[in-house]
């Protein structure tokens, strides 16, 4: 195959990573200098700060009245564990999955809670299971975006009106440039260095009233560690939900933080937040409509991801290789681009298909995208090049 000539622009921000992922446009370190350093979380300035995360996060989402909105630790992860450990039991458990974390969160309650009823659905990366098997007399646990595989929920349709059990869903990659059912949603997990750029160890804690009525009728089989507890004497522990954080926060990624949620106000809040997403996402299906050699790891638009765009490589010189070969293949092109200075940290999710994963979310800018895509054909036809016919 024969090579092409290096492309004459570069992304001005080639941060395409899934996580962290990159600053908003025009961030600097001076957006932190109001950070109250040395200060107590707990002192006045410090809980004012926490507050602000949570009204900002509550205002522009859009969280329906009643709904409760906590700074947990352990950025997703965190939050997701405390609810599997803090509500899963009362009634059987039906989950989804279809990327890396999902099948986590299946593990984490197969394996460690060990609980006995519970149904399992799966699919390959680059679909989606069936969720007219999901039975809402149970509580439903799932992702909304699969971020290892580049495949989102469409939308809540399938999930009941009228359920009896509860919708429980980590949303980190899609909460802020997708849009929520919230009716349809009980629990709801995401963290900060996501769609809006902020720094990692902070998770976001959301709970309807019936998770809530849960929480306080519902005790665990088992003991919950200390960064677990939402509940005392049998009643949520509302200071969770106002500031007073159950581990010691960073202030520095609160004042980060805050900083990200004003300046998603200031273009104009979730609408403007997902118009962006969605425009990059747009880019990049239009260039691989096009392209000869790599297609979406997604075959279905609707379930394709507007945040962590999952590509793999259809050219039969790809394909003909082992799956050790392809996965050397796929890394050649991302180190290529990375000593360009042009993509870093685009390499497919270590076990998602080999192929390549770039980060739309809010904060990136439509325009790198389409300055990037040049640079994928110059990478892999350099790849290619090197690649002996099988």
């Amino acid at each position: 195959m024969p090579q092409i000539a290096l492309p004459s622009s570069k992304p001005n921000n080639p941060n395409f990573s899934s996580g962290p992922c990159a600053k908003r446009p025009g961030w600097s370190v001076e957006a932190l200098k109001d950070a109250p350093f040395g200060r107590s979380h707990r002192a006045k300035i410090g809980k004012a700060k926490l507050e602000q995360v949570i009204d900002l996060s509550t205002e522009i989402l859009g969280l329906p009245a009643g709904w409760r909105l906590g700074i947990v630790p352990a950025s997703d992860t965190g939050a997701v564990e405390m609810i599997l450990w803090s509500l899963l039991g009362a009634r059987g458990i039906d989950m989804f999955a279809w990327d890396t974390f999902g099948l986590t969160w299946v593990s984490d309650v197969t394996k460690q809670l060990k609980l006995d009823d519970v149904r399992v659905f799966t699919a390959p990366y680059g679909q989606l299971p069936d969720f007219t098997q999901a039975d809402f007399d149970r509580d439903v646990v799932f992702t909304w975006n699969g971020t290892t595989a580049g495949v989102r929920v469409p939308d809540g349709d399938w999930i009941a009106a009228d359920r009896r059990g509860l919708a429980i869903c980590d949303a980190t990659s899609a909460v802020f440039a997708m849009d929520m059912p919230w009716d349809k949603l009980d629990v709801v997990t995401w963290s900060w260095q996501k769609v809006l750029g902020g720094e990692g160890a902070h998770g976001m804690l959301a709970l309807s009233p019936r998770a809530v009525e849960r929480l306080e009728s519902y005790v665990p089989a088992w003991p919950l560690p200390k960064i677990f507890r939402l509940t005392s004497g049998g009643k949520l522990v509302e200071g969770i939900f106002r500031g007073d954080t159950i581990n010691t926060p960073s202030m520095l990624a609160v004042e980060d933080q805050i900083d990200a949620l004003l300046w998603a106000k200031s273009i104009g809040g979730l609408p403007a937040l997902m118009s962006r997403a969605e425009a990059s996402r747009a880019a990049i299906q239009d260039w691989l409509d096009a392209s000869d050699w790599a297609v979406n790891l997604a075959a279905i638009p609707a379930q394709r991801s507007c945040t962590s765009v999952c590509m793999t490589i259809k050219a039969p010189l790809f394909t003909a290789l082992s799956a050790e070969d392809q996965a050397a293949f796929a890394k050649k092109m991302v180190s290529l681009l990375d000593k360009q200075g042009v993509a870093f940290d685009i390499g497919s999710y270590r076990d998602a298909p080999p192929g390549l994963r770039i980060w739309t979310g809010a904060t990136v800018e439509t325009a790198d995208v389409v300055a990037l895509l040049p640079w994928l054909d110059w990478a892999f036809a350099q790849v290619a090049a090197d690649t002996p016919s099988k």
